[in-house]
């Protein structure tokens, strides 16, 4: 378990690090661009910036891919290590922008497919979960534990993600569809937050189940797993 600190330890110093860095290059575009929280617009910077946010994923992978042993305690590191970056970015804003003004302001989350529109809160929902499930997955497998991946749990998490994800680009999705030129720098609508916490419910319940390591759990996991089966007699 101590080797499993010290590699959760140097994750989050890599993503935070990682969070700093993304945090003082945005405050570089919004001086050079004269973004403000009223009017964002990237211009010819937008397929630049486009591709910046797939080489910070990329790095994020890669510090998992290394400090995991194993497919799945790779991908657990992973997790980890971009929502301990996303939380940091946020910090890192109210430290050097004061910004956000609360957990509820606006922010352009992704442009990947399409422009992410969200309040801050959002996404560190899901940050802090992915941190938590990424910590109690590896937890079980240190203790020779299998984290119980089930194909219903996959199918209910990817759902949960895809409805996360329409919530986030709804707006930037059906100006696109109506063939509006401003798709990528429109103003959202009111967050459809009841549609958001069905999809945070729907990620976060077969994740945990599958990741906590209370023997209650495993015990109706079983159960869950093989319900035809007989108790034996007394």
């Amino acid at each position: 378990m101590h080797n499993i600190g010290k590699r959760f330890l140097w994750v989050s110093t890599y993503a935070i690090a990682m969070a700093f860095l993304e945090a003082v290059v945005v405050v570089y575009i919004r001086g050079l661009l004269q973004i403000t929280n009223d009017h964002v617009a990237l211009g010819p910077y937008v397929t630049m910036e486009t591709w910046r946010e797939v080489a910070t994923l990329v790095m994020l992978a890669s510090v998992g891919w290394l400090a995991g042993r194993k497919r799945l305690d790779r991908w657990a590191y992973g997790w980890f290590a971009f929502g301990m970056w996303d939380i940091g970015y946020y910090v890192w804003l109210k430290v050097l922008l004061d910004w956000p003004a609360s957990l509820l302001s606006l922010d352009t989350l992704f442009l990947i497919p399409l422009t992410w529109w969200g309040p801050v809160l959002a996404p560190m929902l899901i940050a802090a979960l992915m941190c938590v499930v990424a910590v109690l997955a590896v937890m079980r497998m240190e203790r020779g534990e299998p984290v119980r991946i089930t194909p219903t749990r996959v199918g209910l998490v990817a759902l949960g993600g895809l409805l996360a994800l329409y919530v986030f680009m709804a707006d930037s999705l059906g100006a696109l569809l109506q063939g509006r030129a401003d798709w990528a720098t429109l103003r959202p609508g009111p967050f459809q937050w009841p549609l958001f916490l069905v999809a945070l419910a729907m990620m976060a319940l077969p994740s945990l189940m599958a990741a906590w390591p209370w023997k209650k759990v495993d015990a109706f996991n079983s159960k869950l797993s093989h319900p035809h089966t007989q108790m034996e007699e007394p």
